[in-house]
């Protein structure tokens, strides 16, 4: 089975000599085209330095990592400009929805479009259409400062899914959120990742949805652990 993302021994080394702190001593993980994972643990346990390497936020220490099937990472970058690769290869979803405040819902979903060199209609087009699957159109021309937190969120969402990436980093998403809202985030990603297969990781504290994982990796000390979820198919969200 193809995947979508791959971290083979994944290793990151702050500082040098004695005070030289491991947080991440070899972290092997392999997420698929249309799966939710979880990614759980404990503060200070590597979660935000983990997404940090695989979203090329900040360089490994040592590892191989392949996103899209393509290896992007191989004890170094194997491109120049990572900035290319994190707009092309990674969406991102955070715990707030980070809207640009003077453009509006559809311009803040086609701006990542823009940037890659499409068009203005066609990345207008599938702004539209990406808003319509968030069930978010009617506020495509409004600004956030206009929307619900949990509409922005979804604006949010749908910009992450912009330039079709194989791979979504999800930090917290659902932390602002209440039980019912939070299930409904975690029913939505699951259907985008079927419908676009997109691998998406959720990193999350929130015992709400931990639940609903079809599996869970847990990080501990540097090292990551994977166990199996009770995923509940058929949620009530309504």
């Amino acid at each position: 089975m193809r995947t979508a993302i791959v971290m083979a021994g994944i290793k990151k080394r702050y500082g040098k000599g004695p005070t030289a702190v491991d947080a991440l001593r070899g972290v092997n993980m392999a997420v698929y085209p249309g799966e939710v994972v979880g990614l759980v643990g404990a503060s200070g346990s590597g979660k935000t330095t983990l997404l940090q390497c695989l979203g090329a936020i900040i360089d490994p220490t040592a590892g191989r990592i392949e996103l899209g099937e393509e290896v992007t990472f191989d004890n170094g970058w194997l491109t120049k400009d990572v900035r290319t690769l994190r707009r092309d290869k990674i969406g991102f979803i955070f715990q707030a929805p980070y809207l640009i405040p003077f453009l509006t819902n559809v311009e803040n979903v086609a701006l990542p479009m823009l940037l890659a060199g499409q068009s203005y209609d066609k990345a207008r087009q599938r702004a539209m259409e990406l808003l319509a699957a968030l069930d978010i159109a009617e506020k495509a021309e409004y600004k956030s400062y206009q929307i619900s937190g949990g509409q922005a969120q979804r604006v949010s969402i749908a910009r992450a899914l912009a330039n079709n990436p194989p791979v979504i980093l999800a930090d917290e998403p659902t932390a602002p959120l209440d039980s019912h809202r939070s299930l409904a985030v975690i029913n939505l990603l699951n259907g985008l990742a079927k419908q676009y297969g997109t691998a998406i990781i959720v990193v999350t504290h929130d015992e709400v949805i931990i639940p609903t994982f079809k599996r869970i990796y847990r990080i501990r000390d540097g090292l990551v652990y994977e166990e199996k979820g009770e995923a509940r198919d058929n949620l009530d969200l309504k």
